[in-house]
């Protein structure tokens, strides 16, 4: 299972699209930018191919040039130099402002054939003539936030690329999308590409100097929902084993939950693992810290009491700039943190 645990995707699904018919709620987004307007896309002479992680080949007689994505597959893309058509999953607020969660993507330059876990408008996917579909995966062969009844009808409409999200090195993932962006058209040396990797190597050079100064911080991730506390299982997720690797001290059970990932521990036993500072799943479907706060136990945690809670940017995309900033921003935090709380 992705970042988000099973209850909470659970919770979040709505009416899924039925196979050839639109399962799409929310506002009509804009016309779509035309595919002359992505330069980094420019078309390619001779066939296109492509093997994904799900080992499956893809060819096609031209680069593609009409690209449709999972929101962080196109975030990462277009940190990259690829410009998606469109783009489906969270990506616009209700204020109708962009979403975190879709990066640089520039909304109003996309077609949107979903906003939510569960909504894939199939019918406007197929008006859209999409040349290539990419999306993240977080188990093998099932293609992140397209609905598995409309899977059928999705892969009929045109090819779809998979980038695994897990099991996998974050550099690793990271260069996955660099290595597709490259084969789509985009620049590699590009000077953005080039200055975000650098400061992507800035990043990580400074939180292992701050985890070096601070080897007692020990720090602890989670996400709240109403089941429970979820506590992330360390090896399994990219960002949070990287961290780990660069010294940060990260209080991990010793396995995960049935699905992998986490252990759910209950809120009457939300005390069962302590650390000086708590980085809190950010995203929408996690429960909010004041809504945590209102759990005894959690209220008891010593890093809760000192108030050294901070947020933790899952399912960030996969590129040099997003994870640049998440690094930046997690050192900033830290350098505040006590090591001193949990005695």
């Amino acid at each position: 299972m992705p970042t988000v645990p099973r209850r909470l995707l659970a919770a979040a699904l709505g009416v899924a699209a039925v196979l050839g018919v639109s399962a799409c709620g929310g506002t009509a987004s804009p016309p779509a930018a035309p595919a002359s307007s992505a330069p980094a896309s420019a078309a390619g002479q001779g066939p296109w191919t492509w093997t994904d992680d799900r080992g499956k080949n893809i060819s096609l007689p031209q680069r593609p040039q009409r690209i449709v994505a999972q929101f962080d597959s196109a975030a990462a893309l277009w940190d990259f130099g690829v410009r998606p058509i469109a783009v489906y999953g969270p990506h616009r607020l209700k204020d109708g402002s962009r979403d975190r969660a879709v990066g640089e993507v520039d909304i109003t330059k996309v077609e949107s054939i979903g906003n939510a876990f569960g909504e894939f408008n199939v019918e406007k996917y197929a008006s859209l003539q999409p040349d290539v579909l990419v999306a993240g995966m977080y188990e093998k062969n099932k293609l992140w936030y397209v609905p598995a009844e409309s899977a059928e009808a999705v892969d009929q409409i045109a090819p779809s690329v998979g980038v695994m999200h897990s099991g996998k090195p974050l550099l690793e993932i990271i260069e996955r999308y660099g290595q597709l962006a490259a084969a789509l058209g985009a620049d590699p040396k590009a000077a953005s590409v080039v200055e975000a990797k650098n400061r992507f190597d800035a990043a990580s050079a400074a939180l292992k100097s701050l985890a070096a100064a601070k080897p007692d911080l020990k720090i602890m991730i989670v996400a709240g929902a109403p089941d429970g506390l979820y506590v992330t299982h360390q090896p399994d997720h990219p960002d949070i084993k990287y961290w780990g690797e660069l010294g940060l001290n990260v209080v991990s059970p010793p396995k995960p939950s049935e699905g992998g990932f986490w252990e759910l521990v209950s809120w009457e036993n939300a005390d069962k693992y302590q650390a000086d500072a708590i980085l809190v799943d950010a995203r929408a479907q996690s429960m909010t810290i004041e809504e945590m706060a209102k759990k005894p136990t959690w209220a008891k945690l010593p890093a809760v009491k000192a108030g050294q809670l901070y947020p933790w940017r899952a399912a960030e995309r996969y590129s040099y700039l997003g994870y640049a900033a998440v690094m930046e921003e997690l050192k900033a935090n830290l350098e505040k943190a006590r090591d001193d709380v949990v005695t």
